[in-house]
C-alpha cells in the first residue's frame, strides 16, 4: 500500500501514469464494471488487476472530495508523489544529446499553464524540464491532469536555483532563449534554434525574473500585430518549441 502520496485523476493522467510505471500505485477508482465498458476503462481495469492494485467504485459527491473537484471523468489513482529526476542526470542527458531541449519554467504558479507546458514538451521530445523548489507549481495532480498524462513521461527536476541550474547547462553545451518583449527581444523565428538548447518561460504577469533574463543567450518575442499585449504562458512556449522542432526537421 502507498502510505500517504497523492490521488492522480482523469482518464488519461491515469492511464498514462500506469503506462509510464515511474510511480508506486495502491489502488485505484473506476466506474462500476459492464461488459460493454469503455476500452480505456477497461484497459485500465486489466492493468489494475495484473498490478493486484485495489480497485474500487465511489459515488461521484466522494469522488469530487477525494479529487478536491477536479475534473476525475469517474476515475483515480492512489500513488506515490511525482518521481523528479536529479538535476545530474539532467546534465548527463544534455551532455549524452547534441539536439537536447530543456525548458525550464521560471516560477510559474499556475498548474494549468505548468500542465500545458509540460504536454507539449512531451509531444516534442524534450530532454527535460527544469522547475524552481519556491514559489512555483510544482507537479500537483492537477498539473498532470492539465498535462493529460504527458508529465508522467517527462524527466523534471526540482532545483534550488534556476540561475545556477541554468550555468551549469550552460557548462554541458546548452544555449539558453528566454520568451520575453523588449529592444533586446528578435523575432522567435530569426533565432537559430539547432543544437543543445534551453527554452526559458517566465511566470505569468511578471514574466522572467532579472537575473534569470540576464543569463540567457537570447531573447525571443513572438510578434502581436493584432495588438494584444501577451499570450498564455503555455500558449507561447507552445509555438517556441514547435518551432525548435521545425527548424529540426
Amino acid at each position: 500500500m502507498v502510505s500517504g502520496g497523492e490521488w492522480l485523476y482523469g482518464r488519461n493522467p491515469v492511464e498514462e501514469a500506469l503506462a509510464a510505471g515511474r510511480r508506486t500505485a495502491s489502488e485505484i477508482v473506476l466506474p462500476p464494471a459492464f461488459p460493454d465498458e469503455d476500452d480505456q476503462i477497461s484497459r485500465m481495469r486489466d492493468e489494475a488487476h495484473a498490478r493486484h492494485l485495489v480497485v474500487r467504485t465511489m459515488e461521484r459527491a466522494q469522488l469530487d472530495k477525494l479529487t478536491r473537484f477536479g475534473h476525475h471523468q469517474g476515475v483515480a489513482l492512489k500513488t506515490t508523489g511525482y518521481p523528479y529526476v536529479g538535476f545530474e542526470e539532467m546534465l548527463r542527458d544534455v551532455n549524452e544529446d547534441e539536439n537536447a531541449l530543456v525548458v525550464v519554467l521560471d516560477h510559474l504558479e499556475d498548474p494549468q499553464n505548468v500542465g500545458s507546458i509540460l504536454r507539449t514538451a512531451c509531444a516534442v521530445g524534450a530532454t527535460g524540464v527544469v522547475i524552481p523548489e519556491d514559489r512555483a507549481c510544482g507537479i500537483t495532480p492537477a498539473a498532470v491532469r492539465a498535462s493529460a498524462g504527458g508529465a508522467e513521461h517527462l524527466k523534471i527536476a526540482h532545483v534550488v536555483n534556476v540561475v545556477r541550474a541554468m550555468k551549469d547547462l550552460k557548462d554541458a553545451g546548452l544555449w539558453f532563449i528566454g520568451l520575453d518583449f523588449g529592444s533586446d527581444a528578435k523575432p522567435y523565428t530569426e533565432i537559430d534554434f539547432k543544437g543543445r538548447v534551453g527554452l526559458v518561460v517566465g511566470a505569468e504577469g511578471s514574466g522572467m525574473s532579472r537575473l534569470v533574463r540576464e543569463t540567457c543567450d537570447f531573447i525571443a518575442e513572438l510578434p502581436m500585430p493584432g495588438g494584444f499585449e501577451s499570450l498564455n504562458a503555455g500558449v507561447a512556449a507552445a509555438v517556441a518549441m514547435y518551432e525548435i522542432l521545425r527548424q529540426r526537421g
